[in-house]
């Protein structure tokens, strides 16, 4: 099974959640930035409708399949950044 991961993180003097290197936009306060990827993480975890995906691979050729929609992958929330006692992932 696939494992995506949010981390909480300082971001252009404020703060924002990043997955594999990307950020998200950038949040005012931590708990507005936790927020958003809470809510991220609830979408991507939601079964859906077998869909047919194109994509180009890294090799540039176009590829064709089908998703399931209900291979949802194990997501999970770092934050090391919480206020004390608030844990260290959600």
């Amino acid at each position: 099974m696939v494992k995506v991961t949010y981390e909480i993180v300082p971001h252009d003097e404020g703060w924002a959640y990043r997955s594999n290197g990307a950020y998200s936009e950038r949040f005012d306060s931590h708990d507005e930035a936790l927020e958003a990827a809470r809510i991220v993480v609830k979408e991507l975890s939601l079964a859906d409708e077998p869909v047919r995906i194109i994509y180009q691979d890294e090799t540039g050729k176009w590829r064709a399949e089908m998703s399931r929609g209900d291979d949802r992958p194990e997501v999970e929330i770092i934050d090391d950044y919480a206020p004390s006692g608030q844990g260290h992932s959600a």
